[in-house]
């Protein structure tokens, strides 16, 4: 086994997180891949509590994201289970069965149908589940699940990860206050396409599961989508929101309508802040990097362009070693295939603009553009000066311990 690795110097503390009515949780070590940790999580949901869900467009994804997708039909859940240490992907009849198998297990504790049963997995690709170590220990870990339980399962799904990653919410619904907390996993693989990663949310508000799906997609798109660590899409990625009905006010239509207004608003902001976590602890970052594009010809365009600036090696090398390289801002752009004119394009890092309207700006000074590369949370901005189409992303840099950690991932 490799190295401990050392904690993300961008971590952010976890908060405190209440108990969510209607949710019970908790986590064990059921020695999956990792010995001495957690790596076993289980969830038990009220009964009648809705669901949404998105998931990965990775073309080869893994056998809980297809039975996800089947459960995800009938709206409902009473359970959910997560393993770290192995993804079970790209492992034929003998994943399905794994899949199968660990089901059935929380279904008999929980007493619930198989399809109220929903499963995660994360880890190494192409390795079978040892799903009897799955099935062993879950008996053990339910009677002790407990409404407190929100920090040992933010652990227990972690993998490459250096610190959990959790938030919380409240919102209010027709004047009811509703609390909404999530946990997630994430460190590489990262360039979301639907979401990213792992992602659990949970709600104690009553939300039809029409409603809660559309909530949900509108907020990933918005966060989630918006991040890429390595432009690598996880073949496990996964976003799940859950919805206990556990506290009373107004009644939700299924369209959601404007009752559900400020919900949408604090679940995306909590979506962002979740995806923000993750990018935080990208493989070997030490600085967070957003990137804002205006003036493309389209939002669609806009967002193109702001990927291929997070996305390219040399831009990410680049803030990594605070080299104030505007040059390889500009290469991004014209790369991305999307249009440009370059003697249209203005750059700027930290709020100084470099170069405008195809050349450098007149007595341009580089020292406030090297003081902010020193920091932690880098900005860059780009204006296409052809539209109004705009977008923002967010990465991180790109250094030597994402080799590290890469390199010696199955040791």
């Amino acid at each position: 086994m490799a190295d401990p690795i050392a904690i993300s110097p961008l971590a952010v503390p976890l908060p405190g997180m209440p108990p969510i009515k209607g949710v019970r949780l908790g986590a064990t070590q059921a020695g999956i891949r990792y010995q001495g940790r957690t790596d076993l999580v289980m969830v038990e949901f009220a009964r009648n509590t809705n669901v949404a869900g998105v998931f990965t467009r990775n073309q080869c994804p893994g056998a809980p994201i297809d039975w996800d997708r089947a459960a995800l039909t009938g709206g409902k859940a009473r359970a959910l289970v997560v393993n770290a240490g192995n993804a079970n992907v790209f492992t034929g009849k003998a994943g399905f069965a794994a899949a199968k198998a660990t089901a059935q297990t929380a279904a008999k504790l929980v007493d619930c149908p198989l399809k109220q049963v929903f499963l995660s997995s994360t880890g190494v690709i192409g390795e079978l589940l040892p799903h009897e170590k799955i099935t062993a220990a879950l008996p053990g870990l339910y009677p002790n699940l407990s409404e407190y339980g929100f920090e040992d399962a933010a652990r227990g799904i972690m993998t490459t990860d250096t610190f959990p990653k959790a938030a919380t919410r409240i919102a209010r619904i027709d004047g009811v206050d509703v609390r909404i907390t999530g946990i997630a996993k994430g460190s590489g693989m990262i360039a979301p396409d639907m979401a990213t990663m792992l992602c659990f949310v949970f709600t104690d508000a009553k939300i039809p599961a029409a409603a809660l799906q559309d909530a949900l997609k509108k907020g990933v798109d918005q966060s989630f989508n918006r991040t890429t660590v390595d432009s690598d899409t996880s073949t496990s990625d996964t976003v799940l929101l859950f919805a206990t009905g556990q506290t009373k006010h107004a009644v939700v239509p299924e369209s959601g309508g404007k009752i559900l207004r400020d919900f949408r608003e604090q679940l995306s902001d909590l979506l962002l802040e979740l995806a923000l976590l993750v990018v935080r602890d990208g493989e070997g970052a030490r600085k967070l990097v957003r990137i804002d594009v205006t003036g493309a010809v389209s939002a669609k365009s806009a967002r193109k362009i702001a990927f291929a600036i997070a996305n390219s090696p040399l831009v990410k090398t680049a803030v990594a070693g605070e080299d104030a390289n505007w040059g390889r801002i500009v290469m991004a752009v014209g790369k991305s295939g999307e249009p440009a004119d370059r003697d249209r394009l203005s750059v700027a890092v930290g709020g100084t603009w470099m170069a405008k309207n195809g050349s450098v700006v007149p007595g341009y000074d580089e020292a406030p553009v090297v003081e902010h590369m020193h920091g932690d949370e880098i900005d860059i901005e780009v204006d296409l000066g052809l539209g109004n189409g705009e977008a923002t992303v967010w990465t991180c840099d790109l250094t030597h311990g994402y080799i590290d950690i890469n390199g010696s991932y199955r040791s």
